[in-house]
């Protein structure tokens, strides 16, 4: 099959991935190390943390950024970079993060270089961007935005104006330049200049109020001077520049060149009447989490499309724009959280709908990524407990088994080869993802699989399902020779503890010549993150699961976990912090999980959205890889949200896990109202009693299977202590309050 893959895309990265050394050859990192800012052996470190800084103020925010701009569900992806410049024509899949065709900057003449001085949202719902440049006399100030007026069609919109820094009369002379390969031609008309790509005859791909005039400077970029301006006593010197996105002509785009404040105005109107949940879904949040709740809901809108009838949720707008399996688990599930019903109910058939006539279910991560099969079954799972409807799941059970046939035929399939995987009882070797490429002896397949029958075979008993006898048999067998084989493969780090790597000891690579060149034993770790939660693989006290927090802990770099990527040195995969925080707060290491889950907020840009992976501040072997934004951690953000105020542990609800100091520092109300659980819709509103006297919780449960366990913390933060309850029976067992699980309605009070 000739599909594009993740892999294909990250293998082209070549050399960028590769690191200089030192004179002589020493590597700069030869071996595994903790991060000098935090020693961290064993629980007891856990409470170091409170120490740290606890602001959410972007502090390692990528330095080479992008960010949409465009509408919900929109097919033309517009993109505008860090320095206000538009970025179009990237095919998607296959092409590397930087390949865009046509490239729009705008300047000013002058000796000296332009500085951004900020770039901004107008709110984060409101994808109206604002990026202001410094030059030694002037402001060169950008205003971008999308527009769709009827009659019209699509539009990108560039505001520019120059802005003087003193009363005194000021000429300026603005630049836009294109870069290009393509033959440009311009064309004048009512005043106007219209930008042509190939020919005169072509669509306009921009058109601007000002004549320009063509200079050009080499084969690959073209500039276009402004006529000089004039701006004095404080006014501003304006221009508006035009991008049509569906090859209209100007005679539609002209009467809008005259209009731009009421095109800006519509768009504003437009986002300010848009809401970010649906249905009877709603959340309150403060201060910067309220902001990022908003924001990710925009960008997961703004990267859906509709393809052959039903939407598409999409990873990004580039290189991930398309359906990835495992990302969409997570994405799917954000979208219930949304109150998305009915277009998750979309995108879970769009899943399903790439399942091959052998069972095998496969996307843009490839065919060799075996785990895909097993999350689409988790994914059948869970959404089927968010809608509380089974209806889809019972009519899938035919998709289902002859899946799991699939991967039984994976493990015979090892077996045949002689490989370790298969003198193991596991499934073949495959693709582990997660910095680890290649087809390998690896665990990360079939962990996610385990995940997935487990998810399944739950779900088939309590429906009283027949026909999963065979099923649980291979999860039986494949559980048991799993972890045999982990026995065999954990190893010992440096400073002590045992940890299970994603690669098994096989593998030549553990043996490479350079140092350098070997796995680092965070590397794929991810797929043991999500097997421990949400995929309740382990229990709590399994060492594997003791291990794997110890080694994200020691590997911690600018508070998240580092180089557990395909940026082996001194790089972060962002979204993979919210991997490990959940791990954290499913544990009840809850000092970790809220270091760690701020610590991937501040690896955002001020306009709330992240890049795959990047460098660590002060790298210099480290580049940036993947999407942006990139919308599993979008996802991941309104998911740890969600779950640091209620957390489905299996049969067991808990509230309240993630809250601490910080998040009651603001004394504002947390609410969640009819947000989706496996036991019905729930409503938590968490709410200050005034003068920093203490809390009160309001819950209420919906129609559904109660919990086995409804948990409360006994302390909120290090200053409320639990007070009592009233509408339903309580007790105290440790640090938590146990409170009667199939009480519908209740109040919990916390004194301070």
């Amino acid at each position: 099959m000739n599909r594009p893959t993740r892999r294909q895309f990250l293998a082209d990265l070549g050399a960028g991935l590769g690191a200089a050394k030192v004179a002589g050859g020493t590597p700069l990192l030869a071996e595994p190390h903790a991060s000098p800012a935090r020693p961290v052996q064993g629980e007891s470190a856990a409470s170091s943390v409170q120490t740290l800084p606890a602001g959410i103020d972007f502090r390692y925010s990528p330095l080479s950024s992008q960010l949409t701009f465009c509408f919900p569900d929109d097919h033309h992806k517009s993109l505008v970079g860090e320095h206000g410049d538009l970025r179009y024509g990237h095919p998607g899949v296959g092409r590397g993060i930087d390949y865009f065709p046509e490239v729009v900057d705008f300047s000013l003449e002058g000796m000296e270089a332009d500085v951004v001085r900020w770039q901004q949202l107008e709110a984060p719902g409101v994808p109206v961007v604002h990026t202001r440049i410094n030059r030694p006399e002037a402001f060169l100030e950008l205003t971008t935005f999308a527009t769709r007026r009827a009659g019209e069609g699509r539009v990108d919109n560039v505001i520019v104006e120059v802005e003087p820094k003193s009363l005194h009369a000021l000429h300026a002379v603005p630049l836009v330049i294109l870069r290009t390969k393509r033959e440009v031609k311009l064309t004048q008309s009512s005043g106007a200049t219209i930008v042509h790509l190939g020919s005169e005859t072509a669509p306009p791909f921009m058109v601007s109020d000002v004549p320009l005039s063509l200079h050009e400077d080499g084969v690959v970029w073209r500039s276009y001077a402004m006529n000089a301006g004039l701006a004095a006593d404080g006014t501003r010197f304006r221009r508006f520049f035009r991008f049509p996105q569906e090859g209209q002509d100007f005679g539609k785009l002209k009467d809008g060149l005259t209009h731009l404040d009421a095109l800006l105005a519509e768009t504003r109107d437009y986002w300010q009447d848009w809401k970010p949940f649906e249905g009877n879904v709603s959340w309150q949040l403060p201060s910067r989490y309220g902001e990022f709740l908003v924001a990710c809901a925009r960008n997961i809108q703004q990267a859906r499309e509709e393809k052959e009838g039903k939407l598409t949720f999409q990873v990004g707008p580039t290189v991930y724009r398309g359906l990835w399996i495992a990302d969409g688990n997570f994405i799917l599930e954000a979208a219930r959280y949304l109150g998305y019903d009915k277009a998750a109910q979309e995108g879970l058939e769009t899943e399903w709908s790439r399942q091959f006539p052998d069972g095998q279910v496969a996307a843009s991560a490839g065919t060799e990524d075996w785990k895909d099969t097993g999350i689409a079954m988790f994914t059948l799972v869970r959404q089927a407990e968010l809608s509380q409807d089974w209806t889809y799941f019972r009519q899938m059970q035919p998709n289902v088994l002859r899946a799991v046939k699939f991967l039984e035929g994976l493990r015979e399939k090892a077996r045949r080869a002689g490989s370790v995987n298969g003198r193991y009882g596991l499934l073949a070797e495959g693709f582990a993802d997660g910095g680890l490429g290649g087809i390998r002896p690896e665990f990360t397949n079939t962990l996610w699989v385990l995940a997935g029958l487990r998810a399944v075979l739950k779900a088939a008993r309590q429906l009283h399902l027949s026909g999963f006898e065979d099923a649980e048999r291979f999860y039986k067998e494949l559980r048991a020779s799993f972890f045999a084989a982990a026995a065999h493969e954990m190893r010992r780090y440096p400073s002590g503890f045992e940890y299970l790597p994603m690669l098994m000891k096989e593998d030549r690579a553990w043996s490479a010549p350079d140092p350098w060149d070997r796995p680092r034993p965070q590397t794929a770790q991810w797929a043991l993150s999500q097997a421990i939660y949400p995929g309740l693989v382990f229990k709590k006290n399994d060492p594997i699961v003791a291990g794997h927090i110890k080694l994200m802990q020691a590997c911690a770099q600018e508070d998240v976990p580092a180089d557990t990527g395909w940026l082996h040195h001194g790089g972060v995969w962002n979204y993979n912090a919210a991997f490990v925080a959940h791990v954290y707060l499913w544990a009840g290491v809850t000092d970790w999980a809220r270091l760690t889950f701020r610590g991937f907020l501040n690896h955002a840009t001020p306009r709330y959205c992240w890049r795959e992976e990047q460098p660590v501040r002060g790298s210099l072997t480290a580049g940036y890889v993947g999407d942006m934004p990139h919308n599993w951690a979008s996802a991941e953000s309104i998911l740890y949200l969600r779950h640091m105020l209620a957390l489905e542990d299996g049969p067991a609800l808990r509230l309240l896990g993630g809250i601490g100091d910080f998040e009651l520092s603001g004394d504002q109300p947390l609410d969640l109202t009819g947000t989706p659980t496996r036991f019905g819709r729930v409503d938590a509103n968490l709410e200050p009693l005034g003068g920093r006297r203490g809390w009160r919780l309001k819950f209420r449960r919906g129609v559904g299977p109660a919990p086995s366990r409804l948990e409360l913390p006994e302390r909120l933060g290090s200053r409320c202590r639990f007070a009592r309850l009233t509408g339903a029976e309580s007790r105290q067992e440790e640090n938590a309050i146990l409170v009667q699980p199939g009480a519908s309605s209740w109040e919990a009070m916390w004194r301070c």
